[in-house]
């Protein structure tokens, strides 16, 4: 009997870590994709506002009363599910009209906008008034979820369909059938929430977990985790010792999914340890996510960090990873990140270290291709020290988040 007790109370012990594990990367994910509405969740006094708003309150209605009629009607067609789980255009311009309403200075959803000037994370918004701002934040928040249900409920492309596409196959028969079960999970899920937006917020996040696509919560927090001895070494540092703040590794992924690093990515290790031995700069930041091969368990910035530790003997409170980025985009914009959210000099330039070819384009093409993908600048180009390394300067931009790229918003 005691043996069963000590059985038992292992496996509740263990579902209720696990559990505790699933909602702190939820809580993560939805932090960095729909920032906003994670502060809606959070803020007492602006998510009683929100509840008790009979306008509000009757969308709520509305979205559950669709998913549940989205069981009966919308038969084997995965777009009529679906659209049941996302924001109606009129739906997310309706929500802009009560915000707006909502809205004063002094009550508790003028005091959270201030927090999301404060952010920086709707940067390219700021410069509106803060009622406008709000509903901008709103409105990216919405899009970007309906971006997670389009993708990977009913297939959509991605950006980037080589590395991020759904997961199944949504041309076959038991697919609809897949969906089905979804907007029932969601209906139940949700059947005792009260804010307006949490039947597409769930169905987002539930397909984001169906597709293995939570890496966003990878390593965080990353300055309690993986980033904590370079972290703490912050504070300390001499930065008048140094013309750079950090020299930058963009990932390099392997094509096999059984190699872990790849040879260039070591090439471009190997180079970066150069520049660091000679004094360039007090770190190291290896950047690169999981990415290539499709679906692949290894991640580039610590798979690079294991190289120059363990090979190479740099220290490893000299290096810093950045586990997310999946494009040269995101190295340079998450570098600029990181840069501001540790503390260290944002002024000063930083140096990218990477094989000639990237080198070249991070100079000459990859500012115009920011702005069309990420819609943003994060960088401002400096001078070329070499053919392999090149200044860059951080830009402010690079705060914005993007939740069409939902593993590295």
């Amino acid at each position: 009997m005691n043996r069963v007790f000590y059985l038992v109370t292992l496996l509740f012990l263990f579902i209720s870590v696990r559990a505790q594990q699933n909602s702190t990367a939820e809580n993560i994910i939805t932090r960095k994709n729909y920032f906003l509405l994670s502060l809606l969740q959070e803020d007492a006094g602006a998510r009683q506002l929100l509840e008790k708003d009979t306008v509000l309150a009757a969308m709520l209605r509305n979205k559950m009363l669709q998913l549940s009629h989205s069981l009966r009607d919308c038969k084997n067609e995965n777009e009529c599910f679906a659209e049941k789980l996302q924001f109606s255009d009129a739906e997310i311009e309706g929500v802009s009209t009560r915000l707006k309403a909502l809205y004063t200075r002094s009550n508790a959803v003028g005091l959270l906008t201030k927090r999301l000037f404060n952010s920086h994370n709707y940067i390219l918004f700021e410069q509106l008034p803060a009622p406008e701002l709000l509903i901008k934040a709103w409105e990216q928040d919405a899009r970007g979820i309906n971006f997670v249900i389009g993708v990977y409920a009913e297939g959509k492309k991605p950006h980037y369909p080589n590395i991020d596409s759904v997961s199944f196959n949504v041309n076959s028969n038991g697919y609809s059938r897949l969906l089905y079960s979804l907007n029932y999970l969601v209906l139940n899920e949700c059947s005792d929430q009260q804010l307006f937006f949490r039947p597409s917020l769930t169905a987002a996040l539930r397909l984001l977990e169906m597709n293995e696509r939570e890496q966003a919560a990878d390593y965080e927090p990353m300055e309690k985790n993986e980033n904590k001895a370079a972290f703490e070494r912050v504070k300390s540092i001499r930065w008048n010792a140094y013309k750079y703040s950090l020299i930058m590794i963009p990932g390099a992924g392997p094509e096999e999914p059984t190699v872990a690093l790849s040879a260039e990515g070591m090439i471009r290790c190997r180079l970066a340890v150069l520049q660091f031995k000679s004094g360039r700069a007090p770190f190291i930041l290896a950047s690169g996510g999981k990415v290539h091969p499709y679906k692949t368990k290894y991640c580039e910035a610590l798979e690079m960090k294991k190289f120059m530790v363990d090979v190479l003997h740099v220290p490893a409170g000299a290096i810093l990873i950045d586990p997310h980025a999946r494009h040269t985009t995101t190295n340079m914009r998450n570098a600029a990140r990181l840069i501001y959210r540790y503390g260290i000099p944002f002024s000063k330039p930083a140096i990218t270290c990477t094989t000639r070819g990237q080198s070249n384009m991070i100079e000459t093409t990859l500012i115009a291709r920011c702005l069309k993908e990420l819609k943003e600048v994060p960088y401002k180009n400096g001078i070329r020290l070499s053919e392999t390394v090149f200044e860059f300067y951080p830009l402010m931009e690079a705060m914005h988040i993007n939740p069409e790229e939902p593993m590295d918003p």
